[in-house]
């Protein structure tokens, strides 16, 4: 995942020029305009963002929609943690929930030692037994799925929790190179 800001955005640009940069753009846009989530308020990633805002009677909004992108690319940001940054905390003893949200298969094929697979009794669990402080970090295979998580529970009123950045694929390159890649 690219973490930092590396191209404006601008009305004319595609969809899927966006979502390229700023992966989080679709879950910005239906969180704040209700757009990109359903059949009913989908786009393509051949329309424009002008175009996506027109069809849904919104154009006028579209410079407060470039901005709200932006926005929560910062937050999205602000909700990871670098594999080294994890790698150095684990070494200092910290203590750190690892959860993968993984499928089984990917998980087979490599996982970070001490990681725990998501499950409904987990997130249970995490939800209403975990202290509500715990140290928790999600991990997935680029790390969009485990963003994903890591904005879910912490709406759910778990403030310490992260996505490891670029997921286990990252964590292979830059912290144990003996990993599996898929």
């Amino acid at each position: 995942m690219n973490t930092t800001l590396t191209k404006e955005i601008t009305s004319d640009m595609k969809m899927g020029e966006i979502l390229d940069i700023y992966p989080g753009a679709k879950r910005a846009l239906f969180q704040k305009y209700h757009i990109g989530g359903c059949s009913s308020c989908g786009f393509s990633l051949d329309e424009s963002l002008q175009e996506v805002f027109v069809n849904h009677r919104r154009d006028k909004e579209v410079d407060n929609a470039i901005k709200f992108i932006y926005d929560s690319a910062e937050v999205d940001r602000q909700m990871q943690i670098s594999p080294k940054e994890l790698k150095e905390r684990l070494d200092k003893g910290e203590e750190i929930k690892l959860v993968d949200v993984r499928e089984d298969w990917e998980i087979e094929i490599a996982s970070i030692p001490g990681s725990e697979m998501i499950s409904q009794k987990l997130a249970y669990e995490i939800l209403n037994k975990w202290d509500k402080n715990t140290t928790t970090v999600f991990i997935c295979h680029h790390g969009m799925r485990s963003l994903e998580a890591t904005s879910y529970f912490k709406g759910h009123g778990l403030p310490n929790c992260k996505s490891l950045t670029g997921g286990v694929d990252l964590w292979s390159v830059e912290i144990d190179p003996s990993m599996k890649r898929y």
